[in-house]
């Protein structure tokens, strides 16, 4: 069994299944993820501190469009299969694009399920996240990476009912800069240009079923996390951005998700530095119109 303190992971994601009273945790599992990718792994846990595996629950075909930065799966019980969003960097034109894969089990093992990235071909997209709108129809919500646009987008775009494309364009639904609490990101490689960073989008619905969405910037070079809300409480907005983020203490790229005995809790990897990130859960109030952090 392995505690939190001991899990190297990066962008975690827990799906809870009730009927086995487990917690499985997947995110971006590589040692070094900003080098070739080797897969994912899931840990497997009932009380969120302490956790068995890792087991591994995708490993890429000779064949596979990709071979570099598997970040950030989301695994989602979507009809009668498991599905997941996951970022890859593509062989052919080196841009990121997130693709779904599925499998029969939580535990995998996950295939490929679209034909390559969903996202557009020409845009370098990461973090795509599965949303469904109260028609029933299912969306991707991702972000276009501020090093291709400066200032880092979040975009959603409607997908097949069998999720393996897209049956629109994207639309973007705000860029970074439109936060009051973000501030531009110094980064060495890109000094002549503002840049404003969108990381791992994910949308929550409240109490008083109004529409949240988590997103990951920076403040001063420091990883944290933003609220929004859907002021239409669609997914196509307007987002009006919360004044100050939710977490600040350089962690991010969060999801909120309900316990097995029905608390809800957050959970981000800080610090943002490789090799020390790790799993982090945190408490959160839900009031029906605000979303807030209860301790942290």
């Amino acid at each position: 069994m392995l505690e939190n303190k001991e899990v190297q992971i990066r962008d975690p994601f827990i799906l809870p299944v009730a009927s086995e009273g487990k917690y499985y945790m997947y995110g971006s599992t590589d040692t070094n993820i900003w080098g070739k990718g080797t897969g994912f792994n899931v840990y497997v846990g009932d009380d969120l501190q302490r956790w068995e595996g890792p087991y591994p629950v995708f490993r890429p075909d000779s064949d596979f469009f990709s071979d570099t930065n598997f970040w950030a799966p989301e695994v989602y019980a979507y009809g009668d299969r498991y599905y997941m969003f996951a970022t890859f960097r593509r062989k052919d034109n080196e841009l990121l694009g997130t693709a779904v894969l599925a499998a029969d089990s939580p535990l995998g093992p996950f295939k490929p399920h679209s034909e390559g990235p969903v996202t557009p071909e020409s845009w370098s997209s990461l973090d795509g996240t599965l949303f469904i709108d109260e028609q029933g129809s299912p969306w991707m919500v991702f972000c276009h990476e501020w090093q291709q646009v400066a200032d880092g987008e979040v975009c959603a775009m409607r997908l097949s009912d069998d999720l393996k494309g897209a049956l629109g364009e994207p639309v973007v639904l705000f860029r970074a800069s439109e936060a009051p609490w973000t501030t531009p990101y110094v980064a060495k490689r890109y000094p002549d240009q503002d840049n404003y960073v969108t990381d791992g989008p994910f949308l929550f619905r409240s109490s008083s079923n109004q529409l949240f969405m988590l997103w990951a910037g920076f403040i001063e070079n420091k990883y944290a996390l933003g609220i929004a809300k859907s002021s239409s409480g669609r997914i196509t907005g307007p987002w009006v951005h919360e004044e100050q983020p939710l977490y600040r203490n350089d962690g991010g790229h969060g999801m909120i998700f309900r316990t097995l005995d029905g608390q809800l809790k957050l959970t981000i990897h800080a610090p943002n530095q490789t090799p020390d990130e790790r799993p982090l859960f945190l408490n959160i109030s839900d009031n029906g119109d605000a979303i807030t952090l209860i301790n942290g």
